[in-house]
């Protein structure tokens, strides 16, 4: 065994422990010298569980404390969210287009939220793919306010770490219409009908399509250019863009124009571009100019047929209080997480500090079992590394500030995230 396979594994251990010894101690060491505003804890694990915190609002409490982990320390910032109080809601932060992106900090001041973390993964680069830009959108679905704003690439086309066993990128983390927050998956069901027939949409305001299907954009797909939709394939995500690409506009139920390659620009309320890649694009071709259109999209939840008002994408890590099998147990890094307590009553948002002295973040396991000893039932990991960020407006304060150190040292811009709201 070398040196670091001895570190890891005692790292784990004292992981486990914290479930069996309700009264052990975290670690509470002073951080490095310049990690400007970073606080101290020190207590026991029923301490950090049950009475540490300081009230952002009502129903919404804030924490910090050290975790032992295999890369040495790694510091984390808790928000902990009472979904039963009635003057608390969560709810999607976004710019208002899928493809754009913001700090967290100025989507919670625009949206007027107390406190938020960043959210799930995104197209980020397109170096793969000369000409074509990022989009900047998310992998998983999103639904904000109870409108569906977009869903999921195929598998392969996903940015972030590679997923765990058995999850997709239609996993999410929503709060139902009943208030309740839940881990469920959302899949597309949709269709394109015309006197041509009727044909399965495959896509709704994503950066992929999955060979051979047609999408659908929106006025809240943004302005960017939709060319990335026909790139890649469902299980390659570098591989070339396709050479057999339609699209049709189509405007209050009529086609109004169409075009040889996919387009870019923002798209009015009331008008829908169908884009078609291989078997899609031949479908497409059949629709003539005038032509009556009627396109129907939504979410639908496996299992559940619960409706959401509000979801995300990103990846499961902990259910029924077991973490998932086959979580990394090597690769640390500073990372983003929620986990859900009391029945889906209460969320914990986890957000790692990026700061110098801790930068070593935990592994994908650690952080499972580090929800699972805060309380949760049930976990869910989101985009990390440069994008972890979380904000609150603190008591008296005029402006939400960020509670954590960004690894990059600066907030990166994100296209979506938790946003924590308080109302009388």
């Amino acid at each position: 065994m070398t040196p670091r396979d001895g570190r890891l594994r005692t790292a784990l251990t004292v992981l486990t422990a914290w479930s069996a010894l309700a009264g052990a101690a975290l670690v509470g060491a002073a951080p490095a010298s310049g990690v400007e505003g970073a606080r101290t804890w020190s207590g026991t694990l029923a301490d950090a569980k049950a009475r540490v915190g300081k009230a952002v609002a009502p129903g919404i409490t804030y924490r910090e404390f050290n975790l032992p982990a295999a890369q040495g320390v790694a510091r984390a910032h808790v928000l902990s969210v009472d979904l039963s109080n009635r003057h608390v809601r969560v709810d999607l932060l976004h710019s208002g287009a899928v493809a754009s992106r913001a700090a967290v900090s100025r989507l919670a001041e625009a949206q007027g939220a107390v406190a938020g973390v960043n959210g799930d993964f995104f197209d980020i680069s397109e170096a793969q793919h000369p000409g074509v830009e990022a989009t900047g959108a998310t992998v998983g679905p999103a639904i904000a306010n109870g409108l569906t704003l977009k869903a999921a690439v195929p598998d392969g086309q996903r940015f972030g770490p590679a997923l765990p066993p058995g999850t997709t990128t239609k996993n999410v983390l929503g709060v139902g219409l009943d208030g309740r927050a839940r881990l469920d998956s959302l899949a597309l069901d949709g269709s394109v009908r015309s006197s041509r027939g009727r044909w399965a949409l495959g896509g709704l305001n994503q950066y992929a399509l999955p060979q051979g299907s047609i999408g659908a954009f929106t006025s809240a797909w943004g302005g960017v250019s939709r060319k990335r939709a026909v790139c890649g394939t469902d299980i390659d995500r570098a591989a070339p863009c396709s050479g057999d690409t339609y699209e049709v506009t189509v405007r209050r139920g009529r086609v109004v124009s169409t075009a040889t390659t996919p387009g870019g620009g923002a798209i009015a309320s009331g008008t829908t571009v169908l884009v078609g890649r291989e078997a899609g694009a031949r479908r497409l071709r059949e629709l003539a100019m005038g032509q009556a259109v009627r396109v129907q999209h939504w979410l639908v939840a496996a299992g559940t047929r619960i409706r959401y008002r509000f979801a995300l994408g990103g990846y499961p890590v902990l259910t029924h209080g077991q973490p998932l099998p086959g979580l990394n147990n090597t690769t640390s890094a500073v990372r983003t997480a929620v986990g859900i307590a009391n029945k889906g009553r209460r969320l914990l948002l986890l957000a790692l500090d990026g700061a110098a002295a801790y930068r070593g973040g935990l592994t994908i396991a650690e952080v499972a079992h580090t929800m699972k000893t805060l309380g949760s039932v049930d976990a869910f990991s989101l985009d990390g590394g440069g994008s972890t960020t979380m904000v609150a407006r603190m008591p008296g304060a005029g402006s939400v500030s960020v509670l954590n150190h960004p690894s990059g040292g600066a907030e990166r811009p994100v296209p979506n995230g938790i946003g924590v709201f308080s109302h009388s």
